[in-house]
Order: C-alpha cells, then sequence, then structure tokens
C-alpha cells in the first residue's frame, strides 16, 4: 500500500513556488527582494532585490524548458541589476549550462517552493551611477506602494497608482 499523496509536494512547481523559495533563500542572506517588479523599460522583474549595500540583483524565474527557450527579454534586465541570476526547479538546472544563457556571467539558484540554493554566483558588473539612483528609487517606492496597499485597503481609490 502506497503513502497518501501530498498535494504540494507532488505539484509541478510554478513560479510563484520558486519565488517564494528564492526570496526565502535571498532574505537569509541579506537581500531585501520584491516579486513582479516593473522595470522603467516595462519589462517586468520576476524578484528584485536590493543588498544592505545598495547593490541591485534582478532573478528571472523559470519552470519549463519551452518558457526558458522562448525567453528572450533576458538580456534587458542587466541594465538595470549588478547582477543577474536564474532560479529554476532542479530538473532544469542543466539547461542553463547552454553558452546562450551566458553561464560564465549570470547567476543560478536551484529552488522549490520552500528553499533555494546557490548553485552558481552571479557575477557584479555596476550600474551606472545615475541608472543606480533612478533603479533604486523606484525599488524603494514600488515596495513603499505595496506596503500602503496592504495597510489602507482604500489606497488605490483615491486617484493614486
Amino acid at each position: 500500500m502506497q503513502p497518501p499523496s501530498d498535494p504540494l509536494t507532488d505539484a509541478p512547481l510554478t513560479s510563484a513556488d520558486v519565488a517564494r523559495g528564492t526570496c526565502r533563500l535571498l532574505w537569509l542572506q541579506g537581500w531585501s527582494p520584491l516579486t513582479e517588479v516593473t522595470l522603467a523599460d516595462g519589462h517586468r522583474a520576476d524578484v528584485m532585490a536590493i543588498s544592505q549595500k545598495g547593490e541591485i540583483l534582478i532573478v528571472e524565474i523559470k519552470v519549463s524548458v519551452a518558457d526558458l527557450r522562448g525567453d528572450r527579454k533576458w538580456h534587458h534586465y542587466r541594465d538595470y541589476a549588478d547582477r543577474f541570476a536564474w532560479a529554476v526547479p532542479p530538473h532544469l538546472a542543466e539547461h542553463l549550462e547552454e553558452e546562450r544563457f551566458a553561464p560564465d556571467s549570470c547567476g543560478l539558484l536551484v529552488a522549490d517552493r520552500h528553499e533555494a540554493l546557490w548553485v552558481r554566483d552571479a557575477c557584479a558588473s555596476q550600474l551606472a551611477p545615475a541608472r543606480r539612483k533612478a533603479v533604486t528609487l523606484m525599488f524603494a517606492r514600488t515596495g513603499a506602494e505595496r506596503a500602503l496597499k496592504v495597510a489602507d485597503s482604500g489606497f488605490g481609490t483615491y486617484g493614486y497608482r
């Protein structure tokens, strides 16, 4: 007789699951992460984090081979971060070794819904001062807006974004 199935552990990982595990690790390592952050060019970063030193990290999450191979926008994220990394479930990690995913400069996190592990560190490349200021302000304002929306259910009804 087999033990009963657990829907949480048996279900395929979603991007929300991978984001959860990734954000937990980043927080434990001193980063302050936000998910689903819209950048100035209109692209959306799955996870964006700021370190205690002000360093910016963007993490792109992929949970399927088709999604990974079809992604053409990830290069744009490098213009908005000091470091860039991929976060994937364990079964996709080997695909990120392909040259087109820049394994020499892009970090790699393997994650599930509970935790994540750095397989490869993301190489640093410093943002220009003006871009750093703009990205840092956008990050802070995004976090503040989200906190206000949680604290005030009517926040969006007064003409605020």
